[in-house]
């Protein structure tokens, strides 16, 4: 789940943090990026719990309707969604249950929360068609989850707050673990039943010394990266630039220099748009500027061995 776009981010947050919290060792810096990097992983299990417990509490509220209608000799009520098939698969998933208790992960501490999203849910459009609807399938059942998480857990201003207070690792990784749990949703598979796999916290081991050694090699040749931006800012001082960018800067020389498989323009690509969230508005035109220049002076000297566009 963990991907190079996350794994990017963290890397411009702890080098960040590393130089601001005056300069730390470098073993415990590198502990806490892959602390920061395991917390995203479990912010994953979390948001897919919540599906869970507002899968639970919907049960809750169809057992007192059908006693209700019991009473009264009224029509009982359907138990569609309170027994949702994709959600009653991923709550006897092996693998999340397992994850769950070894971190202790529960929302029965913020059961108004998941009460409110449990009336949020049943007065949306995306509910009532599908409880009106005749498509009694297993794939009626998961794309209602997919639409129900894409409206209302996604971008949900109450939730993004909930989680700040749960961890200060969470900050700023719900945009991107929101997409994992959406890709997740999408590929459940009634078959596979309670063995149905998550995403892993790591693609593979290259993944996570990758994280590592950007971060590593980031610091280890600070001054290098920030002798070649000051000769190559045309008389630009480093010290007026913003901190966030010359960090930004930084750590895409690190991985464009460190990572030959990487494409230049990959690195040049994806920094630009970190620079969008992290940094000034006019950041991002002189970020990628300055490294496009860099590359190619690097490139002249053959000192870079990557294909330069145009």
């Amino acid at each position: 789940m963990i991907n190079r776009e996350l794994i990017r981010i963290k890397v411009v947050q702890l080098v960040y943090a590393y130089y601001l919290n005056g300069d730390k060792p470098m073993d415990v810096a590198e502990k806490e990026l892959l602390t920061s990097l395991s917390k995203a992983y479990q912010m994953y299990n979390y948001l897919l719990d919540l599906i869970v417990a507002i899968t639970n509490e919907e049960r809750l509220r169809y057992d007192v309707l059908v006693q209700r209608a019991e009473r009264e000799g009224t029509e009982a009520p359907s138990p569609r969604f309170a027994y949702n098939r994709f959600a009653v698969q991923l709550e006897e998933n092996e693998q999340l249950n397992a994850y769950n208790e070894t971190f202790k992960l529960t929302w029965r501490e913020d059961i108004e929360f998941v009460r409110n999203l449990c009336n949020q849910i049943e007065q949306s459009v995306a509910y009532q068609e599908y409880m009106a609807s005749d498509d009694d399938s297993y794939d009626a059942d998961r794309e209602v989850w997919r639409k129900l998480y894409k409206q209302l857990i996604d971008n949900n201003e109450s939730l993004d707050t909930l989680l700040e207070d749960k961890s200060l690792y969470w900050n700023d990784d719900k945009d991107i673990v929101d997409s994992f749990v959406l890709k997740t949703i999408k590929r459940f598979d009634p078959a596979n039943k309670a063995q149905q796999e998550l995403m892993p916290e790591f693609k593979d081991d290259e993944d996570r010394e990758y994280a590592i050694q950007l971060f590593r090699t980031t610091i280890q040749n600070a001054q290098e990266y920030q002798d070649m931006m000051q000769y190559y800012s045309r008389n630009w001082e480093l010290s007026r630039m913003p901190f966030t960018d010359i960090v930004i800067m930084q750590i895409a020389l690190a991985e464009m220099l460190t990572f030959p498989a990487i494409p230049l323009s990959v690195t040049i690509n994806e920094f630009v748009e970190i620079s969008k969230s992290y940094s000034t508005p006019r950041s991002a035109g002189y970020i990628n500027g300055m490294l496009d220049t860099i590359a190619r002076a690097l490139h002249k000297e053959g000192r870079l061995m990557k294909r330069i566009n145009g």
